[in-house]
């Protein structure tokens, strides 16, 4: 397979990141656009693995591992449409960020101004998913999957904050791997196989992302878990958000670009 080297891979995450920081300086609405894109992709693979892993609970009961394994293998489409068509993802944004602020093309300011944004972009996408595509549909309305998905979000805010804070160290790990591995390709088949199988992992291992949880929590919430906003927002999506941020910017973006750079 024909596939770029460490160091082309590092300067391209560094044209890609200095291109990303032009954006949210100057194309605003073009960012929180890309940004809601990105947001709805990934809701749409949480979604999906919903309907797929919780759709045979008998046969999960007896074989755990299966149900996490079929969501495992639907979930990664979201970051495969992202890589493929374009998209602004906080989580991937951690990673291709650390090479311009390595090589001071940019200030650290410049690199969180652009996650705050693309954060915001996101969570608004998936709302929109949930809106229109959970509750607008009734997707999730019957059973299994109405149990299913107040049970996830329960169990996500039943996890400490240290916990959720570790799996997102781990999730985002996974996240940026697979970035850093699309990257490297060269055909659209390799760089579905690069989004395929570091995502998979994660979500099979059951770990925590902040822009899928933006998803997972208020579907569930629609279905009848009970959470409040603050509590999705202080107990979960903040340590999930930093725990991203260590998994992307620290394991991926930073030791990677400053062990290949030219």
């Amino acid at each position: 397979m024909n596939i770029k080297t460490p160091p082309e891979i590092a300067t391209q995450a560094r044209d890609i990141g200095i291109n990303k920081l032009y954006i949210s300086r100057h194309q605003l609405p073009r960012l929180l656009t890309l940004s809601i894109f990105a947001g709805a992709f990934i809701a749409l693979g949480a979604l999906l693995s919903i309907v797929v892993g919780q759709g045979l609970p008998a046969l999960s009961d007896c074989n755990p591992a299966i149900g996490k394994v079929a969501a495992g293998m639907v979930f990664p489409i979201g970051l495969l449409l992202i890589v493929t068509l374009g998209g602004e993802l906080f989580t991937g944004n951690n990673a291709l960020l650390m090479a311009p602020l390595i090589n001071k093309d940019c200030s650290a300011w410049s690199v969180i101004y652009n996650w705050a944004l693309v954060w915001i972009g996101n969570f608004i996408g998936a709302l929109l998913i949930v809106a229109i595509l959970v509750i607008g549909t009734g997707t999730l309305d019957a059973e299994p999957w109405h149990t299913a998905s107040a049970n996830i979000a329960t169990s996500k805010m039943a996890l400490s904050w240290s916990q959720t804070f570790c799996r997102g160290i781990g999730a985002n790990w996974c996240v940026c791997l697979a970035v850093w591995l699309a990257l490297s390709s060269r055909t659209l088949g390799a760089k579905a196989l690069a989004c395929w199988i570091p995502v998979s992992a994660f979500v099979i291992l059951g770990w925590e992302h902040c822009i899928a949880n933006m998803f997972f929590i208020p579907a569930g919430i629609y279905n009848g878990a009970d959470i409040a906003i603050t509590d999705l927002i202080l107990d979960n999506l903040v340590p999930a958000t930093l725990g991203n941020i260590v998994g992307g910017a620290m394991l991926v973006g930073l030791p990677f670009s400053i062990l290949h750079r030219n």
